[in-house]
């Protein structure tokens, strides 16, 4: 029987973590919402129950930003708030430590410095809302958490920025990108060899906020994504590009924290070259 228990196993950072621990020959149970639906609160406890996990990566949530707004808004909230609830009920009950994954979206972006792990939240689309909702609730249902914020996630396992960026250039000689909404790009390779750090090294509980080292803006970050590439990147302002749900314009998380455990933090132009690397 495994002691790692995994939510969202098919999802962008649970695949990523799955590859990690079968790298490290470490054993886990991971699931997919078909073989446990988290927003079912007796599948849940059924299927902890059954696995008796020590450490539960909770990688499972809802994450489209723009759909959270208005039709699929209940479901942002039964996923990332409901669900991160079960979850937490059935860890507790089991003894286990639990990890959460946020977001950078709990904060408005409208702090000029780096928003510190204890900065006021204060969350302006509805995806950031339910996401601090869950942050609430794992810390009050939980004594052994961990809850990791992130930000501007990609990775090899599922739809992302870079390649939402590599596969438009393919078709277009000139392209237009956000240059007034900076923050920090996360390889989800680092976000996992973090929280399987964190557990591993014991480190304090409680909130950490984990990307890449450096920043940003969504051109060039853009643009060095298509350095290599016969095509021109042009910056735009969030006015000339609307969206449904609010961004933060300047949503730089503190890594401090991250950094005083020992972890080493790659910058996020090494993290997108290595993932370059590897898909190419």
């Amino acid at each position: 029987m495994a002691d790692i228990l995994i939510t969202g196993a098919n999802g962008q950072l649970g695949t990523e973590l799955r590859h990690l621990l079968d790298e490290k020959g470490i054993a886990y149970d991971a699931f997919d919402s078909k073989g446990m639906d988290i927003t079912d609160a007796q599948a849940v406890a059924d299927r902890f129950a059954e696995v008796q996990p020590k450490i539960v990566f909770h990688c499972a949530a809802f994450t489209a930003v723009d759909a959270a707004e208005d039709e699929q808004k209940d479901l942002n909230w039964t996923v990332n708030e409901d669900g991160t609830k079960n979850v937490a009920e059935a860890a507790k009950k089991a003894g286990a430590t639990l990890v959460y994954i946020s977001t950078d979206y709990v904060f408005d972006g409208t702090n000029e410095g780096e928003y510190a792990v204890d900065a006021a939240t204060n969350p302006k689309n509805e995806y950031g809302k339910a996401k601090l909702a869950g942050e609430k609730l794992v810390s009050s249902i939980m004594d052994k958490y961990y809850i990791i914020r992130t930000s501007w996630v990609f990775g090899q396992y599922g739809k992302n920025f870079v390649y939402t960026m590599l596969r438009l250039a393919k078709s277009h000689d000139k392209l237009t990108v956000v240059a007034d909404q900076v923050g920090r790009p996360t390889w989800t390779r680092t976000l996992a060899e973090f929280m399987l750090y964190a557990v591993q090294n014991k480190v304090p509980y409680g909130y950490y906020q984990l990307s890449n080292d450096g920043h940003c803006s969504w051109y060039e970050f853009a643009s060095e994504i298509l350095k290599d590439q016969p095509v021109d990147v042009q910056p735009v302002t969030s006015e000339q590009y609307p969206q449904k749900a609010y961004r933060p314009r300047h949503s730089i998380m503190s890594l401090d924290k991250v950094k005083g455990t020992g972890f080493n933090v790659i910058t996020w132009q090494e993290a997108l070259q290595n993932f370059l690397n590897e898909v190419n």
